[in-house]
């Protein structure tokens, strides 16, 4: 069985593993973590983190955060990264920290949720699709990986307002 939580402090050790196992230049244009570099920072909190729990174990994680901070934009939350371990890949771990990040993201007021992912990596966008994600736009060539021009898909999907319905 899958749950989800918000991340505690004693999360970081596992989320940091979780991210050096799952990085790769197909799907994060950002350089690798450093090996004993700490998961959370100033920039990435416990509480903009959903921690997604199978048999006792972290599985993976997602990070929701406001990507621009103006209160004219603050209908508006983002996944800002999403990582399951290889052991638990293909089980729906990522559709459940999907699709609990749509429903935080509407609990806290968000009427849009956002996400950008590297065209290469097809498995996410056909995870975001299935969650009800659809493309607005495409940033061509936006990052050079590996020697080439790799393009940034923009996804969104609108939220219900909470308590509404």
């Amino acid at each position: 069985m899958i749950s989800i939580r918000t991340a505690v402090d004693s999360d970081d050790p596992s989320l940091a593993a979780i991210d050096q196992e799952t990085w790769t230049a197909k799907i994060s244009p950002a350089p690798p973590r450093e090996a004993g570099t700490r998961f959370f920072s100033e920039r990435t909190r416990p509480e903009d983190i959903l921690v997604a729990e199978v048999e006792g174990h972290v599985a993976g994680y997602l990070v929701l955060q406001q990507a621009i901070p103006l209160p004219s934009h603050c209908h508006v939350l983002e996944v800002n990264g999403l990582a399951v371990s290889p052991r638990w890949q293909g089980r729906g771990v990522g559709g459940r920290l999907v699709e609990e990040a749509k429903r935080e993201a509407s609990r806290r007021g968000a009427r849009k949720l956002t996400l950008r992912v590297l065209r290469p990596n097809a498995s996410a966008r056909r995870l975001y699709e299935g969650c009800g994600f659809e493309v607005e736009g495409v940033l061509r060539g936006e990052f050079v990986l590996d020697g080439r021009l790799t393009d940034d898909v923009l996804m969104a999907c609108h939220l219900p307002v909470a308590g509404a319905g």
